[in-house]
């Protein structure tokens, strides 16, 4: 499957996430579940390649996004690879060098074609992911903006919190060596 996203990322606390919980409530999203997740990142020339092994969802991502802060647009493609996961792993590790595993748990909610995020990562805190979607293009991304637009002012989603980076850059910057040159 391929899609556009419309997309953000941003820090929160967990009085904030609390906040939004009760927002996505009050307009009738559907809480889709609590996923364990754990994101395989795995070293490629260009974009992004993960493997998320999760409670409810198990997928096969590549993806390309620009690292900034606001409005990020991504060109996704989704291999859903429910029930084979074992061996989809196996083949990846054998032919991909694994750059990081992100774990997290996360709280999944859809409005329409608009997906939420209320993430607990480890080693990294607390964070709120909206992705506004379209598959195949069936959604203008004019209208992606608008969605966009207003979860991020609905949510009161202060522009210091945006992050530009994936959890995946931020494990790995906050993990690196410091050199210690004399």
């Amino acid at each position: 499957m391929s899609y556009t996203n419309i997309e953000l990322k941003a820090k929160s606390s967990e009085k904030h996430q609390e906040e939004i919980r009760e927002i996505l409530k009050q307009n009738n999203a559907k809480h889709i579940g609590t996923d364990m997740q754990t994101d395989t990142y795995f070293k490629v020339e260009t974009g992004r390649l993960k493997l998320r092994r999760g409670d409810i969802e198990n997928y096969l991502i590549y993806y390309e996004r620009e690292d900034k802060a606001d409005l990020k647009k991504s060109k996704v493609i989704l291999f859903d690879n429910q029930g084979r996961l074992d061996e989809l792993e196996k083949i990846m590790k054998k032919t991909h060098e694994v750059l990081i595993q992100v774990e997290k748990k996360r709280n999944i909610y859809f409005i329409e074609n608009v997906k939420f995020h209320i993430d607990n990562v480890s080693g990294l805190g607390r964070f709120i992911e909206i992705e506004a979607g379209s598959q195949n293009g069936l959604i203008p991304e004019e209208k992606l903006k608008e969605q966009y637009a207003y979860y991020k002012n609905l949510f009161k989603i202060a522009e210091q919190d945006l992050i530009k980076n994936s959890y995946s850059d931020m494990l790995l910057e906050k993990n690196k060596p410091i050199n210690n040159k004399k």
